[in-house]
Order: C-alpha cells, then structure tokens, then sequence
C-alpha cells in the first residue's frame, strides 16, 4: 500500500461568481474523495471562482472573497485528503491565475501560470500577470507537477517540472468546447508524456457559462501515451485513479473509458447544455419562444425540452394571413410530439391596427421590407409580454447563416435572452435535426425519436411574411451561402478564397457585404452557444462601422 497513490478528479461544474456553491461542491466531493481513502482530489482551473469570469475576477473585494474560500476550505478539510485547486492569487499588486495545494489545514502551494492565452475567447493577458515557473510539489510519497492548462500545451514548463523531479503531471483546465477538440486535446496530451516520460492527469471544467460549454472529457495517461481512463462528456463526474509506483515510476491502473461523442451528438449535447446552465444560473425556470412550423423554431423548441424538460417549454404560434396551413399544422404536430404547451395568437388584428396607425404617414410609399418587418416585430412585442409576465426567459431562434448576413429583424425575431442555435449553420440545423429523430440519451429531458415532424425538415424554408415567399428568393441556396460563410467567417478567408473554392465572385462579394454590414446586429443580439472557433462575440470582434473592401 506504501507503493499506492489515489487522485480523485472532480470533474465538475462551477459557476462564476457562486463562491459559497462552488465551495459546497468542493466539500462534498472531497468528503467521496476522503471515503475512498484519496490522498489527493483535483479540481479544475479557477474553479473556486468559476470560469472564465472575465473583469469580475479584477474586483478587489471578489479576488479576496476567493481566497477566503480556499482558506476556509483548507482549514475544514484539515483531515483527509489533500486539494488542489484553482483561484486567483494576489501579491505585490499583480493577479496570478493560480492553483492552490491544501493540506493539513493550510496553503501548502500555490502555483502559478506562466503562459496566458490571449486568443479565442481568452483574455488572460488582460487579466493576470504571468508568473514564474513553478516546480513540482510533494504530496505523500508523489511529487506531483501542476502545468495550468495553456502551460500544459507548451513544452518549456513540462520539461521544466520533469527536470526538477515531477513524477506524475496534473493538468488542470478550464478548457471550452469547440467541434473536434476532444482530439486535439489528447493528442497535444500525449505529446507532453511521450517528450516527460512521465504519467499525465487531464482534468476539465464541466459546464455552461454564458456562450461557452465546458465539455469535461477528462482522462489519464500513462507513459508512451496509453489511455487509461476516460470521464464522460459534458457530464459531472468524480473518479479515483489508483497509481503503482514501479520499478519505471508511477504508472496508472485501468479504469473506466466513456465513450467519445462524435461531433453530431457533441454539438446537440453542448447546445442542450448551454441552455441548461444558462437557464439554471440565471434564475429562468421556464422559456418560451415563436414556433413557426419552420425547422429553426422546431429545433430550438426541441433542444429546449431536452434541457429543461417539455413542462417548461412554452411554445407561441403567431400567424399572420401569409401563415400557410402547413406550417400551423407542423407546429401543432411538433408540439404534441415535445408535449410541451403551445399557444396561438393570431397577429393579423395587431398588424393592421398598425397599417392604419401608419397609412397617412406611408402615403404614396409601396408596401416593401418595412411592412415585412413590422410582422416580426409585432410578434416579438407579444412574445417578450408573455416572458415579462409570466417570468419566462424569451428564446430566439435565428441560426448562423441568418445572424452572417443579417436576415434576421432587430427587435423582432432577434427579441430573446438566449440562442441555443447561434453558432450551427443552417445546412448544419437540418442534419442536427435528422440526428435527433433519430436518437434519444438519458440525459435528454424529452423522450421518444422522431420529434421533428419530416415536413418541417424537408419543405422549402420561408420566413412567410408575403405570399409565396422562400428564403431563396433573397439568400443563395444555403449549401451555397453556408459555404462561402465558412470561408470568409471560420476560416477568416478572402473573395479570392471562395472563388478559387468554385462559388461566384458575385455571391462571395454580395455574402462578404451583408457580413460586414450586419455587424451592428449582431452586438446587440442574445448570447449563443459556442460550438466552433469562429463563433460571433468573444472569436470573432469586428468594428461595427467598416468600410473595408477587397
């Protein structure tokens, strides 16, 4: 047994700013963590604070709130096992992004990162100094070294740490979700082992924080690169990993390997969970939104009932005389499928209460987008009357192709507190839609496959606010529009780019102008999940007046 080392890994799920929850969490699995006899039990990057708390961790008052928890926390957890966990650290008027080692009833260390990301959604630069680097630190018989997540993917600090006597290397992160990370984590992972030689613990936050999801998947390995456990996506979860020291180190026993998501599943799991979180941490115990009978407001709908359940889902039909029976039919069936509560408020009274409000004004003017756009705005004035007075947060429902270029009306159907589908392309919400018909998990909240009506799926998409109207009639077809946008957006492409890709210089240009143009909507849209690396807010910053032009 003296040859034994056990490591809890509390993969868990923080919230910013939640300073006595996220301390309650920590005692409750330090107390499984102390009953199975662990000598250590991990928690993520700043979990003390929740992550990533932005300017809220430069208040002085919360930085010492913070470290008054860790405090407190090491003094009640005095006998048992060690903690290592994450909080700022203040000292000679600089801020440390840090991780803190308790023992015995007090700080025994307190690490500090060195290299801070400044891309992406970090801002750690503006945030923290940078600090020294640190050693490795002595917990029973294991000397175990800390890189903090974006020091774990460069290789002077883990060269550093195996030199100075590391034995074992705990990572930990508070690293967010983005379509194929899973494998670029691990894979950056195991570079580090093979370089060190030495056994690695990767341990992730879990969780939604405004638009970012912290997927969890975290896992062990051993040296040469062996995966030898594996924690589940997206989910809580507090695991021992049992270390034999050997004649070549410390070596990790076998355990548990959950499955990996592919990115189909990944992507759906983190929009649910967004919402979830978003919901449950802002206080909002129910959600309404429009339902059109269209595949958007039917997706939204969906992810919403999987996430809070269908008893907490409100969905509002609000036809106008350009509704077609189709669309009032698919979002009846949609509804009954969900089992959720479905309203309907006809609009037409309302909007030519307005028309005559405005006919002597409008004189001599023909009817064009601006009639259009009152419909929109009519149903987002009825929507937010039902959130004001029934407390339920208002969902909007436009994707990414319609946030880009900006076919989406402000203070209309842009009306809402969150977006579960503001970062999934519209060819990518048809295909999410197909996945969810066609399975269910545990951890969704409505039950049953083939939710989504076909119809809803595969009919022409229209936003129905004149006869006969198609998207197409404004949009090129989404395979077409989805693809430049992938260009110029995620991959920060040029008109050159999308034309040597085979589309028309006359689309790229068009596409490239109605991004540019739209920016001013997007700052004032609702918060979204972030599902890649180009999600707009935090990724992707443009000014909002541009006159650039290839």
């Amino acid at each position: 047994m003296s040859d034994e080392f056990k490591i809890s890994l509390a993969q868990l799920n923080a919230t910013v700013g939640d300073l006595s929850g996220n301390t309650q969490k920590v005692m409750e699995a330090w107390e499984i963590a102390r009953d199975q006899r662990s000598d250590l039990i991990a928690f993520p990057e700043l979990f003390i604070t929740g992550y990533n708390p932005q300017d809220l961790i430069l208040k002085t008052a919360f930085q010492k709130a913070a470290t008054s928890s860790i405090d407190q926390i090491a003094k009640a957890c005095a006998q048992g096992p060690a903690i290592a966990i994450g909080g700022p650290f203040y000292d000679e008027n600089k801020l440390y992004n840090s991780y803190y080692i308790l023992a015995d009833g007090k700080i025994q260390a307190v690490i500090k990162k060195h290299h801070l990301p400044n891309e992406e959604v970090f801002d750690e630069v503006r945030l923290f100094s940078s600090g020294n680097v640190d050693g490795p630190f002595q917990i029973g018989k294991m000397r175990i070294g800390s890189p903090i997540c974006e020091d774990a993917w460069h290789t002077d600090i883990v060269e550093t740490l195996a030199e100075t006597g590391a034995q074992t290397l705990l990572v930990p992160n508070g690293s967010p979700y983005y379509r194929g990370k899973t494998e670029i984590r691990q894979n950056v992972m195991v570079s580090r082992v093979i370089e060190s030689g030495l056994p690695l613990v990767y341990l992730n936050l879990v969780g939604g924080q405004d638009d970012q999801v912290f997927d969890g998947g975290s896992f062990v390995l051993n040296p040469g690169g062996e995966l030898v456990l594996q924690l589940p996506q997206f989910e809580e979860s507090i695991a021992t990993c049992v270390f034999r020291k050997s004649a070549e180190g410390w070596l990790a026993d076998t355990g548990k390997k959950s499955r990996i998501l592919d990115a189909m599943e990944s992507d759906y799991f983190a929009m649910v969970i967004g919402l979830r979180d978003y919901c449950r941490k802002a206080g909002f115990e129910q959600v309404v939104l429009g339902l059109s009978g269209g595949v958007d407001s039917a997706l939204v709908a969906t992810i919403a009932a999987d996430a809070l359940g269908p008893e907490a889902v409100r969905a509002v039909m609000l036809p106008s005389e350009y509704t077609s029976e189709t669309s009032l039919e698919d979002a009846l069936e949609l509804a009954k499928n969900l089992k959720c509560r479905y309203d309907y408020l006809s609009i037409e009274d309302s909007r030519l209460a307005i028309s005559n409000t405005l006919s002597d004004l409008f004189k001599g003017t023909k009817p064009d987008l601006t009639e259009e756009n009152i419909q929109s705005r009519l149903r987002g004035v009825l929507l937010m009357a039902i959130s004001n007075k029934f407390g339920e947060m208002l969902l909007t429902t436009g994707n990414k192709s319609e946030v880009s270029v900006g076919y989406a009306t402000i203070y209309g159907d842009m009306a809402g507190g969150y977006n579960p589908i503001k970062d999934l392309y519209k060819t990518r919400v048809f295909d999410i839609c197909r996945w969810r018909n066609e399975n269910e998990r545990p951890w969704m909240k409505a039950t049953g496959t083939n939710i989504i009506p076909i119809n809803i799926i595969e009919k022409p998409p229209s936003a129905e606010l004149r006869p006969d109207q198609k998207d197409s009639d404004s949009l090129p077809d989404y395979f077409v529009l989805d693809g430049i946008l992938k260009i110029l957006v995620d991959e920060d492409g040029t008109i050159k780019d999308c034309i040597d890709e085979g589309y028309s210089e006359e689309d790229a240009k068009r596409i490239q102008k109605l991004l540019f143009i739209n920016e001013y909507k997007r700052y004032q849209s609702a918060p979204g999940t972030r599902l890649s690396k180009r999600a707009f807010w935090l990724d992707r910053r443009y000014p909002i007046v541009n006159r650039w032009n290839e």
